[in-house]
This record gives structure tokens, C-alpha cells and sequence, in this order.
């Protein structure tokens, strides 16, 4: 595809509309479910992970903000917003923890026994708090809720309890604060899992209200499911509410994302663009959530943020007005053609040349790698217990 001047100019003016968050945890010690490789320089601390996650934001320009996950993140609030800001990021997504707990063996939200499903509650309560202290405007839940035998728990009582624990959760919630529920078909509950798909997430969070949206994490799905059908399923009816990005080969692998199916990647922001989910005015929040268990933390998502921006610049591109008459006429591979032709555009000098008109290296993983920060921190962080998954 030849981009004309004009389309260069719209392009970089959208392009100037894109934020990624990035996840707190993606910079400490994290990995498979087998092994978690430890890297020299290593975040001990939330404050050591934001400065790491402002490196990145510092070479890409669309990385300002940086979900928590509490209890692996608590500190003072206060303090860390402070070095938040003094970094030029700010905090971000509230991430709850339900499933590391001895007591959640059963389950946390959905348990049958009260007393357990409470102390699962005071701990959103807790999040929302934690909310208030950060400026936060997402509280994601995702639940590892479930069971691993046919007759081990009745799933209908357990979405009743759900739906319940949840209202009580959505009425804590202050005005401009919003309940997002993630969902996952399977693991760890192999059975059954109380939020499997994008439709339990959706019954729930529409009987709760407005400020209850749905989480897609593009790793979370059966192998061939149409991930951008479910995009513009949400977008249509209002529901989408954020991503987690990242890739999967098999599972839930967490890799980076657009490494496994770029192609995908771009037909996921096509509709998200195309649903009005891209924008200034937009409702939807864009996370990574990976993990970086053999290659470098930072220049991990720094590709993982340039994988996005790419592809969002490739379906930016898309000739919708055309694809539009095509589509009405009945031209399929004309129709096909339109979409593959802004696909196959390579927008490499494209972007370099946005970031260079931003006052940012044309080649953001060249300039970190150049900066020396890893060798500095590897040798700075000596002592202390490294972050890891689960702390």
C-alpha cells in the first residue's frame, strides 16, 4: 500500500492517541507453571518495578501507566504515587488476588462457605481503598474459581453466589470508578471455571450496571476461537472495558504479544477501531499481561508495546470506505484484498518516523539496549529478595 501525505498526517494524529498500561509483575521474576528463571537486576520492590516500566514508557512514549497487583504490590500508596509521578508515569488497573490463598482452595467469591466469600469481599473492598490512595479507575477481577469433578460443588449455586459477592463489590465502587471481570476457559479449576467465557462475563457484569465492563485477556480462549468476533460482540453492546494482551501457542502462555499470530493481533485492533474502541473518548483500557521468563524484562515489553502500536498502525490504514463498497457489493477477495493489502504494509519507517517527531529514538529497543540501565541495575540491586510471582 503507498501512503499518501494525508494518510501519513492522520495516521501519526491517531497514533497519538495510544496508551498501553503496563503490568507491574511482568517486571519481576515471573515464568511457566515448571521453572521461573531469575534476571540479574531484578525489581525487590513496587517502587524498583515502576522505575523499570518508566524506561519503557521513557523509549515508546505510549506506556504511562502501570496496573498494581495488590497483595504482591502493597506499600505505601501515597508514596508510590509520588514516585509515579516523579518518573512522568501514573498508576493504573487494580489487580486482586484470590488464588494464592490456603483458604481459597474451593474457591474465594463463589465459595459455599460465607465466612470465606467474605474475606474475599473485604479483599476487593481493600482494592477499591487502594483505589482511592492511587487514583486508580479499574478494579480487575479475575477468578481462579472453579472445580476439578462433575458433582464436586453445584455450578448453579455457584453463579448465584458469584452474582452476589459481585454487587456487593460493584456498590463500593466510587463514581468514576469501574468493576472489570476477566474471564478464562479453563486452569487451574479443569472441570469447570466459574467465569469460562466472554458470555458468563458479560450476564454478570450487565446485571451489576454501567460501571461493570468485561476483560478480554487474548491469551484466555479455545484454540480457533475468533477473538475479534468476541471484540466487536462487546464493543456492540457496550461492554468492553479492557485487554490484556499477550500471545498463546497452546495455553494461557502469556508470551509476548503478536509474537505467536501477528496477523491476529491486527484483526483484533481493526475492530477494535472499527467498533469506536480507539480513541481519546474511547471506554477501553489496553494492558499487557505477560510473563518474561527467559528473555530481558524492559526490552520484553518494549517490543510487546511496539508489536501493538504497529499492528494499531496497520489497521489504521485500512481502507474503510472502500472495504465498505466491496463488502456491499459482494466483492469477496476484493473485500479480502483491502484488508490484506493494509496488513501486508510494512509501517516500520512509518512509526519511526512518528517517534522521531516526538522527540524519541527511531529504534526504541536499539536506545535501551545502548542506555546501559540493565548493567546498572545489575549491579545497584545487590541484596534483598527479588520480585517474583507472588510477591
Amino acid at each position: 500500500m503507498t501512503v499518501t501525505a494525508d494518510a501519513k498526517s492522520a495516521l501519526f494524529a491517531q497514533l497519538d492517541h495510544q496508551a498501553i498500561e503496563l503490568p507491574s509483575w511482568a517486571f519481576g521474576n515471573s515464568g511457566t507453571r515448571f521453572r521461573v528463571f531469575g534476571s540479574a537486576g531484578a525489581p525487590r520492590d513496587p517502587f524498583e518495578k515502576l522505575s523499570d516500566a518508566a524506561q519503557v514508557h521513557k523509549y515508546t512514549g505510549i506506556a504511562p501507566s502501570v496496573a498494581l497487583h495488590i497483595p504482591w504490590d502493597k506499600c505505601d500508596y501515597s508514596e508510590l504515587r509520588k514516585h509515579a509521578e516523579g518518573l512522568g508515569i501514573k498508576l493504573g488497573t487494580i489487580n486482586s488476588n484470590t488464588f494464592q490463598d490456603e483458604d481459597y482452595k474451593l474457591g474465594s467469591v463463589t465459595h459455599s462457605n460465607p465466612k470465606i466469600r467474605q474475606k474475599a469481599i473485604d479483599h476487593h473492598l481493600e482494592c477499591i481503598e487502594i483505589m482511592h490512595q492511587t487514583g486508580s479507575q479499574d478494579l480487575k477481577i479475575w477468578l481462579a474459581d472453579g472445580s476439578n469433578y462433575p458433582g464436586q460443588d453445584d455450578i448453579r449455586g455457584r453463579q448465584d453466589r458469584l452474582a452476589d459477592s459481585l454487587q456487593q463489590i460493584y456498590a463500593a465502587l466510587g463514581d468514576n470508578q469501574r468493576l472489570v471481570l476477566e474471564y478464562k476457559f479453563f486452569e487451574p479449576a479443569f472441570y469447570h471455571t466459574d467465569v469460562p467465557d466472554w458470555g458468563t462475563s458479560y450476564a454478570q457484569v450487565a446485571a451489576l450496571g454501567d460501571k461493570a465492563m468485561v476483560c478480554l485477556d487474548t491469551g484466555h480462549h479455545a484454540p480457533g476461537t475468533n477473538i475479534e468476533f468476541i471484540v466487536m460482540q462487546l464493543l456492540r453492546l457496550g461492554k468492553l472495558g479492557s485487554f490484556d494482551f499477550n500471545s498463546r501457542f497452546y495455553a494461557d502462555d502469556d508470551l509476548i504479544v503478536g509474537a505467536a499470530d501477528p496477523f491476529q493481533l491486527f484483526r483484533i485492533m481493526y475492530e477494535v477501531i472499527r467498533g469506536g474502541g480507539y480513541g481519546p473518548q474511547s471506554p477501553v483500557a489496553f494492558m499487557l499481561d505477560q510473563c518474561h521468563n527467559i528473555e530481558d524484562k524492559i526490552p520484553g515489553q518494549i517490543r510487546s508495546v511496539l508489536n501493538v502500536q504497529a499492528m494499531t498502525a496497520r489497521a489504521l490504514l485500512v481502507d474503510r470506505v472502500a472495504l465498505d463498497a466491496a463488502q456491499r457489493a459482494g466483492d469477496v477477495l476484493g473485500a479480502n484484498d483491502i484488508l490484506m493489502d493494509a496488513f501486508y504494509t510494512d509501517v516500520r519507517g512509518l512509526v519511526a518516523e512518528w517517534r522521531e517527531g516526538k522527540g524519541l529514538p527511531n529504534n526504541p529497543i536499539k536506545a535501551f539496549a545502548e542506555s546501559g540501565y540493565l548493567s546498572k541495575i545489575a549491579t545497584d540491586r545487590v541484596g534483598g529478595v527479588q520480585a517474583g510471582w507472588g510477591a
